[in-house]
């Protein structure tokens, strides 16, 4: 089961608890939250179905690589964290 994460500053938004789901790729995981919680999407995802700029999405450790099919495999232990990128100087 791959666990996934969604930061304080995201469920201060809309709570979204970590959870346990089974998921092979990147989209399958969040589709499966978005199944329990739909208005996560529009706040993941922009119009395209690509994961917004202003997250950073981590698959163990790692950077995503595909931001836009997210295709990025899971293990099935794998670590999925949705943080809000931090920018500035």
């Amino acid at each position: 089961m791959v666990h996934i994460f969604f930061a304080a500053s995201i469920q201060r938004h809309i709570a979204t608890p970590e959870r346990e789901i089974e998921a092979r790729t990147l989209g399958e995981a969040l589709e499966a939250v978005f199944a329990v919680q739909p208005r996560l999407r529009g706040y993941i995802l922009d119009d395209q179905g690509a994961l917004r700029r202003h997250l950073a999405v981590f698959v163990d450790g790692r950077p995503v690589r595909d931001r836009h099919h997210l295709s990025d495999a899971l293990g099935e232990e794998s670590r999925l964290y949705v943080v809000q990128a931090l920018s500035g100087g």
